[in-house]
């Protein structure tokens, strides 16, 4: 029976009939937004997200394929996400209580514009075509992007940034017990403490004088005095941290009134100690208040849109995500810091800001018949077509609707509300309590490998497809071919083989990768190494392989294609890429050994559509 969905709104002023309601943000509205935001993820159990980019993969066999181990996919996402850019990052709070489903949808507007003219977050990046079109064809408005887009730095930036802008932060005073004095040390601090009382006492008899502007701007330059707004500063001068330490330790003696400022040096550390002098108790308050004030409007600035990526992570709210593996890639390598070498740096880096992560493939994996789905509007149409799981959608107004592609996020958090229902997840388990995930739904989170769909206590790096008719092999029983002539299916290339040696009497299977490559897979043990040692001895025996062979055909194990995904050898085609490896001086067939034993599930219908790519 079809699932009965009843949309209620909960409207002050907006028409009837609206739905899908969500807020476009610009950089115009982003702090209001921002605050909006706050408020509603606060009162929200999940927190879904989802990302338009200017493109994914530049390739066909660039996409993380049946045969792809984690470190193999996880490769393949890296070099997209260092290529190509975020333009849009839909973030929606929600809550779900019984078969009621409340959502706040939140569409983000991106441009990586070096507003603080520091050379961040980027110079240039990728565009596919097919992408831009796609996103057109949905509405998006690349006018606003580009003019109004939000911009950002990662947090690995904004340390730079900070740096290169040099705008002077507050310093705390420091009582370091077990900081021994050396003489030098000695020296330092009473030169400094005598001139800061000189300095000090010295200001505050001026301020009872009535000098001419002559007199007083000579005495000011005498004493060393500057002007920090409104109130007295002078500056002391310090060569390493330590002097720095020292001074912050000295002046822990004057806190009543003097607030120490840190000035950045150009090319990072320190310059000098600023020392503010204040009038009053309340006004030290009140100067505090301004500096931190400052420090916020600055962060702010600097950080830009990457204040939402710093709500969520502090919220520690699930985050429910349809393609966990390319959009986390996405949100580590703009907002969080370049992406480590490989998969279980990437993991670990990734549970300290988001440790619960929820990948809606992983629940579609426990209905069968949704193994083969792989978009959110044709999941929902066989739920509604096969399960009766109402879903009482409220969302709340908001402005600028009507386009298709503000939907997804929302139609994502339906689609996790009915996975729930029709999975008989309970409510209590949906709650997030003191950081932590009731047990009912922890089993569908992938905190260490959240791209993987295997429970975690059966991770070992091994890859899950989630298609009919899988079976278990070890990627040592898998064979690139390549160099074969044009137009051939891979009928045709299985006949050929099956008919060349009798290495392939055997039960073996073929499949393309791309039009230029195609992978054997051997279903008894021993006899990929077999066949590779047959192609590559110049005194084959056997007619139809050694004329095979003659006409170009070259093949390698799953360590080469490896060795290709390390090095970023991400030629159009897998055949030329292939090549390169075997061509590289320092390349071994032994290299890469931690590759053996591995295992994939192997779909027999993982054959590669053409007309998709």
């Amino acid at each position: 029976m079809a699932t009965l969905i009843r949309r209620r709104l909960l409207c002050t002023s907006a028409k009837a009939g609206k739905k899908w309601a969500v807020k476009e943000v610009t950089k115009a509205n982003f702090s209001e937004a921002v605050e909006e935001f706050k408020d509603d993820l606060a009162r929200s159990d999940f927190v879904a997200v989802s990302l338009q980019k200017t493109g994914s993969f530049s390739a066909g066999w660039h996409r993380a394929l049946p045969f792809d181990t984690n470190d193999t996919a996880y490769l393949k996402a890296k070099y997209a996400a260092e290529r190509f850019q975020v333009l849009q990052f839909a973030a929606c709070p929600f809550s779900l209580r019984a078969t009621k489903l409340t959502a706040h949808p939140y569409n983000f507007i991106l441009f990586p514009r070096d507003e603080l003219k520091v050379g961040m977050p980027s110079y240039s990046f990728s565009v596919q075509t097919s992408h831009l079109t796609y996103m057109a064809q949905e509405g998006f408005d690349f006018n606003a992007c580009i003019y109004d887009g939000i911009s950002y730095l990662s947090k690995a930036q904004e340390s730079a940034a900070k740096v290169r802008i040099g705008n002077p932060t507050p310093g705390n005073y420091v009582v370091d017990s077990s900081l021994t004095h050396t003489v030098a040390d000695t020296i330092f601090i009473e030169r400094i403490k005598s001139r800061v009382k000189h300095w000090k006492n010295a200001c505050k008899k001026s301020g009872s004088r009535t000098d001419d502007a002559l007199l007083s701007s000579l005495r000011k330059l005498v004493m060393g005095t500057e002007i920090y707004g409104s109130r007295p500063c002078m500056n002391i001068d310090v060569c390493s941290e330590r002097q720095v330490q020292l001074a912050l330790e000295m002046l822990k003696e004057f806190s009543d009134e003097l607030v120490p400022l840190i000035i950045p040096a150009n090319g990072g550390g320190t310059q000098s100690v600023r020392v503010v002098l204040t009038s009053s108790k309340e006004d030290k308050d009140l100067f505090e208040r301004e500096l931190q004030n400052v420090v916020e409007e600055q962060n702010k600035r600097v950080r830009g849109f990457r204040e939402v990526i710093d709500l969520i992570s502090a919220s520690q709210k699930p985050v429910v995500s349809h393609n966990s593996l390319n959009d986390f890639t996405f949100i580590h390598s703009k907002f969080l810091s370049p992406l480590p070498a490989n998969v279980d740096e990437f993991t670990g880096s990734l549970s300290l800001v988001f440790p619960h992560i929820l990948d809606i493939n992983h629940l579609m994996k426990n209905i069968g018949p949704l193994r083969k789905v792989t978009n959110i509007p044709a999941a929902i149409s066989y739920l509604n077509n096969h399960y009766f799981a109402p879903i009482d959608l409220e969302t709340l107004p908001q402005e600028n609707e009507g386009k298709i592609h503000r939907h997804n996020v929302v139609k994502m958090c339906y689609l996790f509300a009915k996975l729930c229902t029709i999975l008989k997840i309970p409510e209590n388990a949906k709650l997030s309590n003191n950081h932590l995930l009731a047990p009912a739904l922890d089993e569908y989170t992938n905190i260490s490998n959240p791209f993987s769909d295997i429970p975690q206590e059966s991770i070992n790096e091994d890859i899950r497809i989630w298609r009919n008719n899988m079976r278990k092999i070890s990627c040592d029983n898998l064979v690139f071919l390549w160099g074969f002539r044009s137009g051939l299916t891979a009928g045709m290339l299985k006949s050929m083989l099956h008919k060349s040696h009798d290495v392939f009497s055997e039960d073996f299977d073929v499949r393309f990768v791309d039009k230029s490559c195609a992978i054997a897979v051997f279903w008894q043990p021993g006899l990929s190494g077999t066949f590779l040692d047959v192609v590559s001895n110049e005194a084959i025996i056997g007619g139809s392989l050694r004329e095979m062979v003659s006409e170009g055909l070259r093949a390698t194990s799953y360590r080469t294609y490896k060795r290709v995904c390390k090095l970023g050898l991400w030629e159009a085609d897998l055949a030329e890429s292939l090549d390169k490896a075997l061509e590289d001086p320092d390349y071994s067939m032994d290299a890469d050994s931690t590759t053996n034993g591995r295992e994939i599930l192997w779909s027999t219908d993982s054959m590669i559509n053409f007309d998709d790519l």
